[in-house]
């Protein structure tokens, strides 16, 4: 009888199903996140959770249990030296999986499955002072950094502009001055080099 033997085995054969948690694990370990059915990824949080936790323990032994499971030296690698540490303090939950929709294919369930200590939205990675930095960064504080710069310049200008008023006052008639008859001669020069034109042409 197998009475309470509830296991879904994927509608794959034993080997084959094997191979492909394992293959799955050794990704989800070397990205970190991987995207699969809901099936698939319940069946991989089954298959890799106790070997994080076994990593925990680096020692000969450990990796040599891992390393069964995984067949690949790089996942192994990955998860003794670069996950365990991360999650050591961690007593057990190491992954989720977040649902995305349904596949248009065949309108299987979808999800995400990934390490919950290296999903940096959720874990709020950012420290608060690093956080409180990277806020300015938005348009709406360059916007304003643009309009006080502005304000800034313009109250530098005025008090500028006030200190040198009696300079500038002087100058622009001085200007001014010579640039009047260059504007007449120009009036003047430009009819008599028409009739110049003019004058000789026969019909």
């Amino acid at each position: 009888m197998r009475h309470n033997k509830n296991f879904n085995h994927l509608g794959r054969q034993a080997g084959h199903r094997k191979a492909m948690l394992s293959n799955m694990a050794s990704s989800l370990i070397l990205h970190k996140r991987i995207e699969t059915t809901v099936a698939k990824a319940k069946a991989v949080r089954m298959f890799i959770e106790p070997l994080v936790t076994k990593s925990k323990e680096d020692t000969t032994h450990s990796r040599r249990v891992v390393f069964s499971y995984l067949k690949q030296k790089e996942a192994v690698t990955e998860l003794f030296r670069t996950i365990a540490p991360k999650i050591a303090s961690r007593p057990g939950g190491y992954t989720r999986i977040l649902k995305t929709g349904f596949r248009l294919g065949d309108g299987a369930d979808m999800c995400i499955i990934e390490f919950v200590d290296f999903n940096e939205a959720y874990t709020l990675g950012v420290a608060p002072a690093a956080a409180a930095e990277a806020k300015p960064k938005t348009r709406r504080s360059r916007a304003k950094k643009s309009i006080d710069a502005v304000e800034d310049a313009a109250v530098v200008e005025n008090g500028d502009a006030q200190a040198a008023a009696p300079k500038k006052a002087a100058a622009p008639k001085k200007a001014a001055a010579p640039k009047a008859p260059k504007a007449a001669a120009a009036k003047t020069a430009a009819p008599k080099v028409a009739k110049k034109t003019n004058v000789g042409k026969k019909m």
